[in-house]
Formats: C-alpha cells, sequence, structure tokens
C-alpha cells in the first residue's frame, strides 16, 4: 500500500474546525500526517462492497426476526419488542452505520471485519478533518470517496419522504422537531451529535440539543426537553447500554414507540446488525461469500482467528488466536460478560510495522471512507489517517 505524507495541522486550527480531540492520553496526535493513496477502482470495490453488505444484512435480519433468534445475537429481552416493532414499521429509518472492513488494497479482498450501525463514531474525521488536511496541503480535496454530510442529510429527508426520492421533503415535511442528545463530559461524542445536528438544520429540520440526563422521557406523552415535545430522538448511546443499565428506561421507550409518541434514531433494530454475533448469521445464509469471514459462536477449527464479544467498543476483549487456539495477542476490557464469537483472522492492510483498517460509512448507500491506523489489534490509540484517490 501507498502513504503519502502530510503537512499536520495544528491543534489550534483542529480546534478551530471542531476537533477537540486532537491528543490521545500518551500525548501523540490522533490525526495522523499522512494519507492512503488509492485508485478510483478501489474507491469503487469499497462503495459496491459495503452497499452489498448492507443488503445482506437487511435478509439476515428479516431472518432473524423470524426465527426469534436474538437470545443467540446476546440481545437483551427488554428490547425486543422495540426491534420487531421497528422494523416493522417503515417510519424507523436506520440513519447511519460504518463498516469496519480489511483488505480492498493492493489487490488483496476486501473482507467484513464488523457493522458499526448503532453509535458509530469517526464520523466528523472522515467528513470534515480529511477534507481540510487534503485542502491545507494544497490537494484537490474532492479526490475523495467522500459524500458522508451530503448522504446523511438526505438520509435525513428520507426519515418524512421514505424513499429513495427525496425532492417531496419540504412539502411532506410538517415541522416534526429532532432532539439530539449525547451524555455529558465525552467532547467526542458531544461534537459527532452536534454535527448531525448540524447536518439536519441543513436538510431543513427544526432541532435543538440536550444531554440525555436532561431529557424527560414520558410513556404517554413522548420525548421533552425544556417543556418542548420532540417527534424524534437521536440518542448517541447504545441500545444494549439503556438496556441493561437502564431497563426501566427502556420500557418507558417502549411505551413511547407504541404510543406513536416519539421515533428513536438509530432505530432500536440496529442493535440486531451491531450484535458481532450477527456475523454468523451472515455467514450461514451466505456461506464462503467472497466479502465474508467464517464465523462461528464456537471456537474454529485448525484456523487462526479471533475471538470477539457479541457487543465491544475500541478493540477491548478482542484476542487473536492461532490455529490451535493458542492466545497469540489479548486486549482486556469490560465486555467480557457478553456472549463470545469466534471470526477467521484476516490481516489489515500493511505497511511498515503498522496496520491501516478502512472504515466505509453508509447513510442508504456507501458515502464515506476514512483509515484507522494502529497495531495488530485496533484500540482507542489508533489514529485517523485520510485517504486520496489518484
Amino acid at each position: 500500500m501507498k502513504t503519502l505524507s502530510l503537512k499536520p495541522l495544528d491543534k489550534n486550527t483542529l480546534e478551530e474546525i471542531g476537533l477537540q480531540w486532537h491528543t490521545d492520553p500518551d500525548n501523540t496526535s490522533y490525526i495522523e500526517n499522512e494519507a492512503v493513496v488509492i485508485t478510483q477502482a478501489e474507491a469503487d470495490a469499497y462503495y459496491e462492497a459495503c452497499n452489498e453488505l448492507y443488503d445482506m444484512y437487511v435478509e439476515t435480519a428479516e431472518y432473524a426476526i423470524k426465527n426469534d433468534l436474538f437470545f443467540e445475537l446476546d440481545i437483551p429481552n427488554v428490547l425486543i419488542p422495540m426491534i420487531k416493532q421497528s422494523w416493522e414499521e417503515e417510519i424507523h429509518w436506520h440513519l447511519y452505520g460504518r463498516f469496519d472492513l480489511a483488505g480492498g488494497l493492493d489487490g488483496k479482498p476486501i473482507k467484513l471485519l464488523e457493522f458499526n450501525a448503532d453509535t458509530p463514531t469517526m464520523l466528523y474525521e472522515t467528513s470534515v478533518v480529511q477534507w481540510a488536511m487534503l485542502k491545507y496541503n494544497g490537494y484537490d480535496s474532492n479526490l475523495q470517496f467522500n459524500n458522508l454530510y451530503e448522504a446523511i442529510g438526505e438520509n435525513f429527508k428520507r426519515m418524512i419522504t421514505l424513499g429513495e426520492d427525496t425532492s417531496g421533503f419540504e412539502q411532506m415535511y410538517e415541522g416534526w422537531k429532532i432532539l439530539f442528545s449525547s451524555i455529558k463530559g465525552n467532547i467526542e461524542e458531544e461534537r459527532t451529535v452536534r454535527f448531525l445536528q448540524d447536518i439536519a438544520k441543513s436538510a431543513g429540520f427544526e432541532t435543538s440539543f440536550c444531554f440525555i440526563d436532561e431529557i424527560v422521557f414520558s410513556q404517554d406523552e413522548g420525548v421533552f426537553s425544556q417543556g418542548v415535545n420532540y417527534e424524534f430522538l437521536f440518542k448517541l448511546l447504545p441500545w444494549e447500554n439503556i438496556a441493561i443499565d437502564e431497563p426501566e428506561l427502556a420500557l418507558i421507550m417502549q411505551s413511547i414507540m407504541e404510543n406513536k409518541n416519539a421515533i428513536f434514531l438509530n432505530p432500536a433494530y440496529a442493535v440486531m446488525f451491531q450484535s458481532k454475533r450477527f456475523l454468523k448469521l451472515l455467514w450461514d445464509l451466505f456461506p464462503h461469500h467472497p466479502l465474508l469471514l467464517e464465523t462461528s459462536y464456537e471456537p474454529l477449527k485448525d484456523k487462526q482467528q479471533v475471538k470477539k464479544t457479541a457487543f465491544g467498543r475500541e478493540g477491548a476483549n478482542i484476542e487473536i488466536l492461532d490455529s490451535s487456539l493458542q492466545s497469540i495477542l489479548k486486549n482486556e476490557g469490560i465486555y467480557q460478560n457478553h456472549k463470545p464469537i469466534y471470526q477467521e483472522f484476516y490481516e489489515l492492510n500493511k505497511s511498515g510495522d503498522f496496520y491501516y483498517q478502512p472504515n466505509v460509512f453508509y447513510a442508504y448507500e456507501s458515502c464515506g471512507l476514512g483509515f484507522r491506523k494502529g497495531g495488530l489489534i485496533l484500540d482507542n490509540y489508533s489514529k485517523f489517517v485520510s485517504h486520496l484517490i489518484d
């Protein structure tokens, strides 16, 4: 793979364009001063692969719901009614997600590692920072696979128009408001949510922001902030966390959905996509598909593999096993109580001592590419790397 050195954006500039989380806890820069150089054909292949993968996710979700496979996916029971309702009613629109991949460069086949479908971050870096990096270094900032802002804006409109054609949005929109929310004290998550709010406002929605602990949830009347009732709530809080940590809130949200007082984003069915054990269902329905890696609820025989948990983030509770199931590398974490999954090992793209993971955002279609760079297991110290289509 080919990389290109870039002049760095200084901290003040990064903060001026909205990226306050530019420095990792070890005092190194989170934004790497380089770009991965890809061809148009490689960009097109990422685009096509993730469009196809999303269609496979939809077909597999139908299968999971029809066969009541929620226990297998490690999904808490309290979420099941909301998953079914949000899947059956067309108005619960999946706003955006992010596919984490391997391969796709230098002729190496693309493989799916997982799909962050519920609360993906890296949105601001992919949409804004890499565009600014190329522009600052004198490159044509359009030479990217990156129409993330526009794609999510169109998908906000589809929450009203419910189809590919969004031209009727202005005629159909009747002032329904979106409340955007994140937890207090996490600047990355707050900025991500406020960025989504900016996109929704540009699309034409009335919006507001408040922290999650300031929202009033009423099972009979819906979602309120400062006395104002909102028809939509975007919450950057994983569904499984709500179910496990706030089961009473989950029941109230279920009543709100049943009473049709509010719509929650991303919809509850996104938690099925988010479960890494969904990868096993994909393999069952599409065995040996070229975009997939063999995955099982049990250890694979005679194969190097990666053990993950159904829900987990930033490389926590990931273990690489050799073909005799001996541990090669392991990251500890807080997700050990979730059920395991075993996925065939597939090496990430590599340059020098570092590995690069392509991450493709999806909002009705594939719409933006960025890379993460780090060690064999990418964790919360991994760096963001821009890309350039040459």
